[in-house]
């Protein structure tokens, strides 16, 4: 079978291509709905700062550049801004450093050979740093230390760019084993030199990688269900492989949670409409077809192993420190795409899980425990996310939020409506919220619960899908391409409370042209705006970092490649921000995680050289592996962009920002 030549729109891409298919049969009011009427009939009625800054901020004036540099009042962070702009190559902040610390194919596993992109493996894959890194997730070495200078490097490899991975004539068997082997995670071990630089240690006997073919177990509600349950695995508690993963989370116990994105695209044969499955399965967007391994691999044909897709779209925990343990799929947290899954330890003891639902007009989760976190009983703590209440969110116009739980029995999900038991619950989750009257959202992304505060950041990185009939005059944010940042509070701290109180924290896009509708701090400046909200970081000072990822749109969203921004969350700098790092043309900003001294600074570029380079006025065409639009980080003739996770340090030493 010969695969296309031209080369397959990437899962950012096919987010905010205008054919894509919404699969939500919700007509619960969506956010956009209800933003307009809080701030409509509440704040303006009341002379609200969300009005004000919604009617007004829009068409005021940026401050001159200039006056960006110099430090607004209130605003906690002293490094010299970046500007927004795109190239070949990666910029950081002025006082600091970024280093790469692994590439895409560098050695990881004792043994593994060298890099050659000429001649691509899954054999050699399989011991080499995976593609498309993305969440990174800092583990102290020895556990249970705060060691900053030696620890694990947990990261995700969401998926696999093959126009810019592979040479032209590479067989298509060769393909697929090779990027099914570059999918999954790898277990870094990484140490801190005398030098104030970071190296991955050697031959480490930590360090491991995880495929589209690692053995897992499956655990919690679904484990053991006939829909589980194939030909391979007739007992439905084991699984090949984790797919898309995209990002995270650090549990207190010293885990890693690895969240199962968009798993549709592994998909495809032809589907049988009359199967039982086949609701789901288009609730879930099955098949997505973004991959063809199910040409030679029957599991990812629905027509042949229907119950296969119902396997994935999980959150995965992981145990770095023990390299031999099996991974295990945690069904209590449900299916849909997860994109992260961070935690906290709510103030019963209780452990509480955030978890958005990436693709438009899906929605905000949240997963309860049943047990309470014991920091003297790891083992028992390694149970805590198979039992618990799973919830999604609805929005209300009065700036409160109530979750719902997706309980078997629980209004509407009764066997009346096709759930049987709390397994068909979990199954199909997405179902379920629909049923509970979920708040449909703007591609909730990153979910970040602030220890310090409480308060809880919720990236909502873009609706290209909204409609004119869903917006009016103080929220015309139809064809929303530029997402925004909702701040949730729980009541006295409560994670576990039933309703919350919402709040805009930041509206993105240029506040200077006024389609946007843009929000953000007094102070901002012609360089103190971003679009598209996708990853975040809290630092140990409990301030908020956010990740961009516009996709092949960003010469339409801000003209600029993305980047982190540090944005403050408080006081009179409150939706202020600025960039700190800025990625090469065609990548995407991903997995920024510090470490406990907050003198790190980690973060992952994926896919360089891809998104939106036929905008790119420098190159102007398609990368392909033989002409990319750069070849960072190596930046050597033959060898192709790789994705690469960089090292932040402050030059001569000290806390990032």
């Amino acid at each position: 079978m010969k695969r296309p030549s031209s080369c397959r729109p990437s899962p950012a891409q096919r987010e905010l291509q205008e054919d894509t298919p919404i699969s939500t049969h919700s007509r619960n009011p969506d956010f956009a709905q209800i933003t307009a009427e809080r701030y409509s009939r509440r704040d303006i009625l009341r002379g609200g700062a969300g009005a004000i800054a919604l009617g007004m901020l829009a068409t005021t004036s940026l401050k001159p550049l200039d006056a960006q540099a110099a430090t607004p009042k209130g605003f906690s962070f002293d490094f010299p801004p970046l500007k927004h702009g795109v190239d070949a190559t990666h910029h950081v902040a002025d006082g600091y450093r970024a280093d790469i610390l692994i590439r895409w194919g560098d050695k990881l596993l004792p043994g593994a050979p060298d890099f050659d992109p000429n001649t691509p493996s899954a054999a050699a894959q399989a011991m080499q740093f995976g593609y498309n890194n993305d969440f990174t997730g800092y583990l102290p070495l020895p556990l249970g230390s705060n060691n900053s200078s030696h620890g694990l490097l947990c990261v995700n490899h969401e998926y696999t760019n093959e126009e810019v991975m592979f040479p032209k004539g590479t067989p298509d068997d060769t393909r697929t084993e090779t990027e099914m082997a570059a999918h999954g995670h790898s277990v870094v071990e990484v140490e801190r030199g005398d030098s104030g630089l970071w190296r991955v240690v050697p031959d480490s006997t930590y360090a491991r990688r995880l495929s589209a073919n690692t053995t897992m177990r499956i655990s919690g509600p679904a484990a053991g269900h006939p829909r589980l349950k194939t030909a391979d695995d007739p007992t439905g508690t084991y699984v090949l492989g984790t797919l898309n993963n995209c990002a995270g989370g650090v549990t207190p116990w010293g885990t890693v949670l690895i969240a199962e994105e968009n798993i549709n695209y592994y998909f495809g044969g032809a589907p049988d409409t009359a199967h039982p499955e086949a609701t789901n399965h288009d609730r879930m967007g099955i098949p997505g077809k973004g991959y063809d391994w199910y040409k030679t691999h029957k599991r990812f044909d629905i027509g042949l192993t229907p119950n296969e897709p119902n396997r994935f779209g999980w959150v995965v925990e992981l145990d770095p420190y023990a390299p031999d343990s099996m991974p295990v799929k945690r069904t209590a947290l449900g299916r849909f795409k997860h994109e992260g899954a961070d935690n906290i330890v709510n103030k019963d003891g209780r452990v509480v899980v955030y978890c958005g639902d990436d693709q438009q007009f899906e929605y905000l989760y949240r997963f309860v425990t049943a047990g309470t976190y014991n920091p003297d009983d790891r083992k028992a703590n390694m149970q805590l996310l198979d039992s618990g209440t799973l919830s999604a969110a609805q929005f209300h116009a009065d700036g409160t939020l109530t979750w719902h739980p997706l309980v078997w029995g629980h209004g509407p999900l009764t066997a009346e409506n096709g759930f049987k038991s709390q397994a068909d619950v979990v199954i199909e989750a997405r179902r379920a919220a629909d049923l509970m009257l979920a708040t449909p959202l703007d591609r909730p992304e990153d979910v970040g619960p602030n220890p310090k505060t409480g308060k809880v950041y919720v990236m909502l990185t873009n609706n290209s899908k909204r409609t004119d009939v869903q917006t009016d005059a103080v929220n015309s944010r139809a064809a929303n391409l530029w997402g925004q940042i909702v701040e949730l509070t729980a009541p006295d701290g409560d994670h576990a409370a039933n309703t919350f109180r919402w709040d805009i924290l930041v509206r993105c896009g240029n506040p200077a042209d006024p389609a946007t509708h843009a929000q953000w701090g007094a102070d901002t400046g012609a360089n103190g705006w971003f679009a598209c909200p996708d990853n975040c970081a809290i630092d140990p000072e409990g301030r908020l970092w956010v990740c961009t990822d516009q996709g092949d749109h960003w010469h339409k969203t801000s003209g600029s490649a993305d980047g982190v921004w540090a944005v403050e969350t408080a006081g009179a700098a409150r939706g202020t921000a600025r960039m700190f790092f800025r990625v090469p043309v065609g990548a995407e900003m991903c997995g920024p995680t510090f470490t406990p001294d907050g003198e790190t600074l980690f973060v992952a570029v994926q896919h360089a050289a891809t998104d939106g380079t036929t905008d790119y006025a420098p190159f102007g065409r398609a990368s392909t592996f033989a002409d990319p639009a750069t070849r960072w980080p190596d930046f050597r003739p033959g060898m192709p962009p790789r994705p690469s996770v960089v090292a932040i340090t402050r030059k001569g030493g000290g806390k990032i920002a």
